[in-house]
């Protein structure tokens, strides 16, 4: 079974974001369940979803506590939540930066690969807004290659329209993967 956390803000589309993971596992014949959490109910506030994808039945419906895969959808979350926590061995990291190099990151060294690009700004050319959900899905189905990639597209564009399909791809374009 793999783990996933997923941590945002309020109004990124953090929850959607774990819901497509699970609809594109389900749809491919496996499995998956996606558990959100909200603390404070607010636009703005950190948000983080809980993703478990597996071949068989997935059984517990709690948090993620050591997650095999981090996704940060904004930075600035990493600001006020340690989204390390917990992770395990070999784990990978999607991040949101505009950094074009992660070496300057204080980064764990359970983390084994990371997998970053500028989404906001492919959210802003592209959709005209910082929402960022389906382009990490790209990079996060490039980067670990847990759900297959075009179908998490078809369900990206049934959910939320072309222009969000035409953010996915260009998410799996600019995505760079780095293994450590």
């Amino acid at each position: 079974m793999k783990e996933i956390r997923l941590h945002g803000i309020g109004g990124l589309g953090t929850v959607k974001a774990g819901e497509l993971l699970v609809h594109t596992s389900v749809a491919d014949g496996k499995y998956g369940n996606s558990i959100p959490f909200f603390g404070f109910e607010r636009q703005g506030a950190p948000v983080t979803s809980y993703v478990r994808l597996d071949e068989k039945e997935i059984r517990p419906k709690n948090q993620v506590y050591n997650p095999d895969c981090v996704i940060v959808l904004d930075p600035t979350v990493m600001n006020a939540v340690n989204v390390f926590e917990g992770v395990k061995d070999n784990s990978v990291l999607v991040l949101n930066t505009s950094l074009e190099d992660i070496g300057d990151l204080d980064l764990p060294d359970k983390i084994s690969k990371v997998a970053f690009l500028d989404a906001s700004d492919i959210a802003l050319k592209t959709l005209k807004n910082q929402i960022t959900n389906t382009i990490m899905l790209a990079a996060f189905a490039k980067a670990t290659g847990w759900v297959n990639i075009k179908l998490l597209e078809e369900k990206v564009a049934g959910m939320f329209g072309e222009k969000n399909r035409e953010a996915y791809k260009e998410g799996l374009k600019k995505v760079k993967i780095i293994e450590r």
